[in-house]
């Protein structure tokens, strides 16, 4: 089957980067596990999983979450980077602390210097909470150090730096602030912001801040971008792309993704991770 790319372009080429994501499942299908692996795929990488949580959700919101035990969770990393093995991973939902710890721990025994993509999941679109609040600490300590690229939106930026964030130089500030904790990259995400103009802000350690900007979309099926974009990010980076080249890739793949939503559901819809793929390819 012929590899497609973000642009539609059809040539053959073999699939490449590897990318473990250990996240939580999303019912719906729109986010979560489900997510990961379609925007991974889509953009030509083999996307292997750890399920931290399943939960009963649809576009309407988040209705129950199902906890994965801790020595499940352990097992399948284990199990997928001895056998598979991984040029980047990515997390999403890991809402409590022995989860954090879990994941933590197998990471630093099993793959210290494979790149990692942090997506510090808080809280569902709809507003259900998928984080406990004693697990901030730890996700902070844990995940967020260890980050090869953290990628907060603004309501989680705000809440691991308890910094109110209003424009887009509060957006620097805070991302000055997170590099502190640790990651050396870190992508504010300003899609909370108010404006007709969509600002992405990537700070890092050992570069000057680059800014990316786009027309704002206006529509209710955003379901899942943070998951699509962390994800798609992944790949890039487990494909060889620098950061600043991942991050500009993801976001136009998400972005066509939006563009082309297939209008599902009663509330927030799921994206349309399959846009590069050709009818009949």
């Amino acid at each position: 089957m012929p590899q497609v790319d973000a642009t539609g372009s059809s040539e053959m080429h073999p699939m490449k980067g590897r990318v473990l994501i250990c996240a939580g499942s999303d019912s719906g299908g729109g986010a979560g596990i489900q997510a990961d692996i379609k925007a991974v795929t889509c953009l030509g990488g083999f996307a292997m999983t750890a399920i931290t949580a399943l939960t009963a959700q649809n576009t309407e919101g988040v209705h129950d979450v199902y906890d994965v035990h801790e020595e499940f969770i352990a097992k399948q990393i284990e199990l997928v980077l001895k056998d598979l093995g991984a040029d980047c991973i990515k997390t999403g939902m890991l809402h409590s602390i022995p989860v954090i710890e879990t994941v933590h721990k197998a990471l630093a025994e099993l793959a210290p210097d494979t790149p990692l993509v942090v997506d510090p999941v808080m809280v569902a679109k709809g507003g259900h909470p998928l984080l406990e609040p004693q697990a901030l600490d730890a996700m902070k300590r844990r995940m967020v150090a260890r980050a090869t690229i953290l990628t907060p939106n603004i309501p989680e930026a705000e809440l691991l730096t308890a910094r109110k964030i209003v424009n887009r130089d509060d957006m620097l500030r805070v991302g000055e602030v997170l590099l502190k904790l640790g990651p050396k990259h870190v992508l504010m995400k300003g899609g909370h912001m108010e404006g007709d103009e969509l600002i992405d802000i990537l700070v890092s350690a050992d570069a000057e801040p680059v800014t990316f900007r786009s027309e704002r979309i206006d529509t209710v099926h955003t379901h899942g971008t943070g998951c699509s974009t962390a994800s798609a990010m992944a790949a890039g980076i487990a494909q060889g792309l620098s950061v600043e080249d991942a991050v500009s890739r993801a976001r136009d793949y998400v972005r066509k993704s939006i563009l082309s939503a297939p209008g599902y559901g009663h509330g927030h819809g799921p994206l349309n991770h399959a846009h590069t793929l050709r009818a009949g390819v």
